[in-house]
């Protein structure tokens, strides 16, 4: 366990078992950033205030989200006359990206400046790419999450696009609206299809989530059928034969554009 900062300290789940250490450093908040809640693990004759933020240390998790409320918990400590101790497993990427937005909130300091900080009382600190995109965020924020601005809002479309993407433009089979014979039989991979007929389909490459399914493709999470599939092919509302057919319905999935937003 480690000073960073008056009356803040990072440290590891280890440092939950030094009773004598905590009480040596006053510590009466403990905020652990954790994917497993280490309640069992904290001293039962200390009187501690906890907070567990429950995040897993991967490039997609979310703590841009819980930044404003981390800061006031351990303000609270501060202001108290106490200590807060923020822990992860290993004290180098998710107590990392906290105690930098502390920092940064509390200082006035840029996401550069508030890490070489940390850095020079933990060298060892490695913040995932992940988080250091919403560490850059939050400063672009002026270190307040601000729900209604523009760009918090492209953040959580990004982070619901990660999760609930079903397929990438890439992905698209391209095919001559109308075609048939052995010209139908034919494909290649494009973002858009041709022609002026409108296509009520999308065709694409098989992809990692339909390989549950053997009768319709269903979306493993809502169970929903969203088109169909066949190795042998199947037609195209213009007409045009493809082959394989792995089809999703227009009015099935949403389509979602990228969009560059002004600061």
């Amino acid at each position: 366990m480690l000073l960073v900062d008056p009356g803040l300290y990072i440290g590891t789940v280890a440092d939950l078992n030094d009773s004598q250490g905590l009480a040596a450093a006053a510590v009466t908040h403990i905020l652990s950033v954790d994917s497993v809640d280490p309640a069992p693990l904290v001293p039962a004759d200390g009187n501690f205030r906890r907070k567990w933020v429950n995040v897993l240390d991967e490039v997609s998790s979310d703590l841009l989200s819980h930044m404003d409320d981390c800061f006031r918990f351990i303000q609270e400590a501060v202001d108290g006359g106490g200590a807060a101790l923020v822990h992860c497993q290993a004290g180098r990427s998710r107590s990392a990206t906290i105690i930098t937005s502390y920092l940064m909130k509390k200082h006035q300091l840029s996401f550069t400046e508030a890490s070489l900080r940390l850095k020079a009382a933990k060298p060892d600190v490695q913040v995932n790419s992940g988080f250091e995109e919403q560490l850059c965020l939050y400063e672009a924020l002026h270190c307040e999450v601000d729900t209604s601005s523009p760009l918090y809002k492209q953040y959580r479309l990004s982070k619901i696009i990660e999760k609930r993407a079903l397929f990438r433009g890439s992905s698209v089979l391209s095919h001559s609206v109308g075609g048939g014979g052995a010209q139908a039989f034919g494909y290649r991979k494009s973002s858009n299809c041709s022609g002026d007929v409108q296509c009520t389909s999308y065709f694409i490459e098989p992809v990692q989530w339909m390989e549950p399914a053997l009768v319709g493709v269903m979306d493993g999470q809502c169970s929903s059928k969203l088109g169909s599939f066949s190795w042998c092919g199947d037609r195209c509302s213009c007409g045009s034969w493809v082959t394989p057919a792995f089809q999703l319905h227009h009015n099935r999935v949403d389509e979602i554009r990228q969009i560059n937003i002004q600061k």
